[in-house]
């Protein structure tokens, strides 16, 4: 019997200070540029305002790129762009800085963390710090057999947790997450469908690689077959990514739930972080509330659980790649809106007086 219950999450996490945001929605009326002339970026302000307990809101000066590693069994039916077993090449890749998201995180001067959760390769292939965490040697072939046991499942939980802790206690104040798997998203898809009730063809997408229409029929199969595994343990959040999660989703599913509990806020890149926030929000329905959609990823299982959690993408410039690089993309917007909150100077008092009685008293 595991001693972890996602549950009791739901008493640890609070939502965003709702005073905190009232008054940053009361200052934004003061300043010197009209209300609603920055559109969304007004919201996300005060999004972060609230977030963070203060008024002004403060700059965002500790950014992060979180990212958990894994393949995934899956992968061997050929219902990934990318052969099974070969997403150490997609670490290697960001390690060497020639991946999208390295690229990305280099121009903005943001350091890129990596969590090996679950990579199915020899060990002495990548760095002890990305290697160190990893909770197995990848992940079960979930259409026939358990990603993980329970004990496996606990403990890639435990691991997000202890990340996110680590992070929040290193000053991050604000975490880009993605992952780098090989077949994610085929157990991404099945637990968003099976949260959402809905059959593998409607969930189905061709992933960040791309696959063609024979690929794409093996992976709606596997979802289809998968969802048959998951449908019987739906009421256990833990059991449920022990049976067709995988280690990386367990632990991005604890870095997510923690980070809630940290009051960190986290931007969520593509399929995957979308499904472990999906289980985060049936384990605890106020966590989506320290979340924000970096972008519209493509895939149709990704717009579910965007959608189940209210949960609108910041930019939709159809990047497929995955990897955290569609998050990163909405780590500049999220800067500004942070940093124009900040700055922006008011008006003088006694126009904004003048304002108020106009408003009040009519103008005949």
């Amino acid at each position: 019997m595991s001693s972890l219950n996602l549950d009791d999450f739901s008493d640890l996490i609070e939502r965003p200070d709702s005073g905190t945001r009232r008054d940053a929605e009361e200052r934004r009326q003061r300043l010197s540029v009209p209300p609603g002339a920055l559109g969304r970026l007004d919201e996300l302000g005060e999004w972060f305002s609230a977030a963070q307990a203060s008024v002004p809101v403060k700059a965002v000066q500790q950014p992060r790129v979180v990212l958990f590693a894994g393949d995934h069994g899956v992968a061997s039916l050929q219902v990934s762009g990318r052969p099974a077993g070969t997403a150490y090449e997609l670490v290697r890749a960001v390690l060497e800085g020639a991946s999208p998201v390295a690229v990305l995180a280099r121009q903005s001067g943001v350091p890129v963390r990596i969590v090996d959760a679950g990579l199915d390769c020899d060990p002495g292939l990548l760095p002890e710090e990305v290697v160190r965490h990893r909770v197995r040697r990848g992940s079960g072939r979930i259409d026939i057999e358990d990603a993980l046991t329970a004990e496996e499942a606990e403990l890639a939980v435990r691991l997000g947790m202890a990340i996110a802790d680590e992070e929040a206690d290193s000053g991050t104040d604000l975490v880009v997450l993605g992952d780098l798997s090989v077949g994610g998203t085929t157990p991404a898809s099945t637990l968003i469908a099976a949260l959402c009730g809905t059959d593998a063809s409607v969930v189905t997408g061709r992933g960040g690689a791309g696959i063609d229409d024979l690929a794409w029929m093996r992976k709606c199969a596997a979802v289809r077959d998968s969802l048959r595994r998951a449908r019987p343990v739906l009421g256990d959040q833990l059991e449920l990514l022990a049976a067709v999660g995988g280690a990386d989703l367990a632990a991005m599913t604890g870095f997510l739930l923690q980070s809630a509990v940290r009051r960190m806020p986290v931007i969520l890149d593509g399929v995957v972080s979308a499904a472990c926030a999906l289980v985060g929000q049936r384990a605890a329905f106020r966590a989506p509330d320290w979340w924000l959609a970096g972008h519209a990823s493509g895939e149709p299982a990704q717009a579910k659980a965007l959608d189940r959690m209210a949960l609108e993408p910041l930019l939709d410039q159809g990047v497929t790649v995955g990897e955290g690089a569609g998050a990163m993309l909405a780590l500049p917007l999220v800067r500004a809106a942070a940093a124009l909150a900040a700055e922006l100077p008011e008006r003088p008092k006694e126009q904004t007086d003048t304002e108020q009685t106009d408003t009040e008293g009519g103008t005949d």
